[in-house]
C-alpha cells in the first residue's frame, strides 16, 4: 500500500510504459499511415507531441486521402493536403456532417506541392464552390485521370478548364451539374483523347447531344447513374 511505502522508505515501481510508446518513430508514423479517417488521425494526434509529429510524417507517405464524411473546413482541409506530399487520390466530397470548402479551400489546395501528381479528385456535391475555385484546382492538377464534380454549380467554365488541362482525362462524374450545356461537353470530348467515361444523370442536356457526342468518340460510355462516393468511375 501507498501509506505502508512510504513508511517504510520503499519506492513504489513507476507504471510501465506502453508497449506502443516504445515503437520507433518510423514505426509509429507507418502504423498511423493505415488509420482510414481523418477523424482517427485527428484523435491519433492529440494524444501527445510525439504523436502529433508521427502523423504529420504518416501523412507525406499516404497516397489517397479521403475526408468524405469529415466535419472539416478550408484551412484544416488545405494543411492535411499540402502535408500529404505523396497524395494521388483525393476525396473532399460533402455529405451531411462532412466537408464544407469553398473556393478559397480549393485556392489554397492548388498551392500543395501534391497537386500536380493527383490522378483522382472528387469534389461531390460542394455547394459552396463554383469555376473560380474548380479552375484553379484543376488548371494544376495537371495528370489527372478521374474526376468527380457532381451535385456542385459549375458551369462550361470549369469543364473549358478541364479540357485545356487534363488531357489524361479518363472518366469524370457531372451527375446533377445542371448549369453544364452542350458546348462545355463538347469541348471535353475533343480535347481528352483518353475520355473513357462520362456520368450525366440529372443534367438539363437533350438526348441529341450525348449522341453528338459518340459520334466524336465513339468509345466513350455516357452513364446517367449517380456515383457518389468515389471519382474513380469503373469503366465496365
Amino acid at each position: 500500500m501507498a501509506g505502508d511505502d512510504a513508511r517504510t522508505g520503499a519506492v513504489a515501481p513507476a507504471e510501465e510504459e506502453p508497449h506502443v510508446e516504445r515503437l520507433p518513430a518510423d514505426i509509429l508514423a507507418h502504423v498511423l499511415s493505415l488509420l482510414p479517417s481523418f477523424h482517427d488521425l485527428s484523435m491519433a494526434g492529440a494524444v501527445s507531441r510525439r504523436w502529433r509529429r508521427a502523423v504529420g510524417r504518416s501523412l507525406a507517405t499516404r497516397r489517397r486521402l479521403s475526408l468524405a464524411g469529415q466535419r472539416t473546413g478550408d484551412e484544416s482541409t488545405a494543411r492535411l493536403v499540402r502535408a500529404a506530399v505523396n497524395l494521388r487520390d483525393l476525396d473532399i466530397s460533402r455529405s451531411c456532417w462532412g466537408c464544407h470548402i469553398t473556393d478559397q479551400g480549393l485556392l489554397d489546395i492548388s498551392s500543395a506541392a501534391c497537386v500536380g501528381n493527383l490522378t483522382s479528385v472528387s469534389l461531390w456535391g460542394l455547394a459552396g464552390i463554383t469555376d473560380k475555385g474548380v479552375v484553379h484546382l484543376v488548371s494544376k492538377a495537371r495528370s489527372l485521370q478521374h474526376l468527380n464534380i457532381g451535385g456542385t454549380f459549375i458551369t462550361d467554365e470549369s469543364l473549358y478548364a478541364v479540357a485545356d488541362s487534363c488531357t489524361n482525362l479518363k472518366s469524370i462524374i457531372l451527375w446533377s451539374c445542371r448549369h453544364v450545356t452542350e458546348a462545355g461537353l463538347v469541348a471535353l470530348v475533343n480535347k481528352c483523347p483518353e475520355l473513357e467515361c462520362i456520368n450525366v444523370g440529372g443534367m438539363r442536356v437533350s438526348p441529341e447531344s450525348f449522341a453528338g457526342l459518340q459520334s466524336i468518340s465513339p468509345a466513350l460510355r455516357i452513364r446517367s447513374i449517380p456515383q457518389i462516393l468515389n471519382a474513380d468511375v469503373q469503366v465496365a
